[in-house]
């Protein structure tokens, strides 16, 4: 389990860029799960930290995800909205808890157990879950205080963003398809 690595000036550099690219990656997820959660963005930066420096000193696998995840985010609203901020932090050291207990006595192949389309609708569910947790985006307070749509000019700004990022998205998957070597010479 502790296993020290041998480092080369190759992997060094591997590995300095990824570090990098992954705490770039996680402030805007972190602070858009606290937003889902409904606790303060800086709870949810600190988490990131501390879910990074726990895996960096134990020790990840290729392929392990170590950050914020929808499914917690998701049921992290209920709890935060009964129970308040204070019982977040438990339960998410019980999580671990369990997540550990789960490694040590091997219980990842029974995922296999779990069929296809159940896989597929908890990750639509989830999808929808948070797709309604972002409409909250396109409202504002109005004078009362009580949260109103956008003005129509602001409306559409938003939504002409949504689509512009919807679409890079979907146009640079197509073109990777069509021109990997390309676009990898690029990227250099």
């Amino acid at each position: 389990m502790f296993e020290f690595p041998q480092f080369s000036k190759h992997s060094v550099k591997n590995d300095v860029l990824s570090g990098l690219t992954v705490a770039l990656a996680l402030v805007p997820e972190a602070v858009a799960f606290a937003f889902v959660a409904g606790v303060d963005p800086m709870v949810g930066l600190y988490a990131a930290f501390i879910v990074g420096l726990v895996t960096s000193i134990f020790g990840g696998r290729p392929g392990m995800i170590s950050g914020a995840t929808g499914a917690m985010a998701v049921v992290m609203v209920s709890l935060v909205a009964t129970h308040g901020v204070q019982y977040l932090f438990a339960a998410i050291m019980l999580a671990g808890l369990f997540q550990i207990s789960a490694g040590i006595f091997k219980l990842g192949k029974f995922i296999r157990i779990v069929p296809h389309p159940v896989m597929i609708g908890f990750v639509n569910g989830l999808a929808i879950v948070i797709f309604l947790a972002q409409l909250g985006q396109f409202k504002a307070p109005d004078l009362s205080g009580a949260l109103t749509w956008l003005p129509q000019d602001q409306m559409m700004l938003m939504l002409g963003l949504v689509a512009l990022t919807m679409a890079i998205i979907h146009f640079y998957q197509r073109s990777r398809q069509q021109y990997p070597l390309l676009l990898s010479r690029l990227s250099l």
